[in-house]
């Protein structure tokens, strides 16, 4: 499958939120399943798209005026931004990767990992991008270790203290 990978314009708003939340629905990554409140958080794409830089890939068609397909996504937090959750001065931060389940497997979530890591190379002062990531995200896992993101246990944190949400951690040192 041919994709690029770009900004998110907002006509595809709706449909990224809507692959993000059925991602981590359909993985088991809720705990509440539809009354889970960060579920509204994954579908609001214009509210991350205000806060950070939202990219998508879509795939590419012959047709040059044709829109693609919106395949997935992911945000990425340049230096500490409103929307990171760990970040510290000097790295970017990589949220919220999600690609529709019919399209897995066909290296859109590297293409997009990949488009994060260039993004934080290019931001003057920017030493190394950081993400959080759930224990059972095996898939995701190996596409952050191929490309080069070591485990950072020492900053493992949980989102909601009452609930049993252990999230791990990983960097890339640019």
């Amino acid at each position: 499958m041919d994709i690029a990978i770009r900004q998110a314009e907002p006509g595809d708003y709706e449909t990224l939120g809507e692959i993000t939340a059925q991602a981590y629905l359909r993985d088991g990554l809720l705990d509440f399943g539809e009354s889970d409140e960060y579920l509204g958080e994954l579908r609001d794409v214009a509210k991350r798209a205000a806060a950070a830089e939202v990219l998508v890939a879509i795939e590419r068609t012959s047709v040059p005026s044709a829109r693609g397909s919106v395949l997935g996504g992911v945000t990425f937090v340049p230096d500490g931004g409103p929307m990171a959750d760990i970040a510290r001065p000097g790295e970017a931060e990589m949220r919220m990767l999600a690609v529709s389940h019919a399209a897995r497997g066909q290296g859109i979530g590297e293409a997009l990992v990949r488009a994060c890591v260039d993004r934080a190379r290019a931001t003057d002062g920017c030493v190394r991008i950081v993400l959080s990531t759930q224990r059972t995200m095996r898939t995701a896992h190996r596409i952050y270790e191929r490309l080069g993101f070591v485990r950072t246990p020492g900053r493992d944190w949980t989102p909601v203290p009452h609930l049993d949400i252990a999230l791990l951690t990983y960097e890339l040192p640019l």
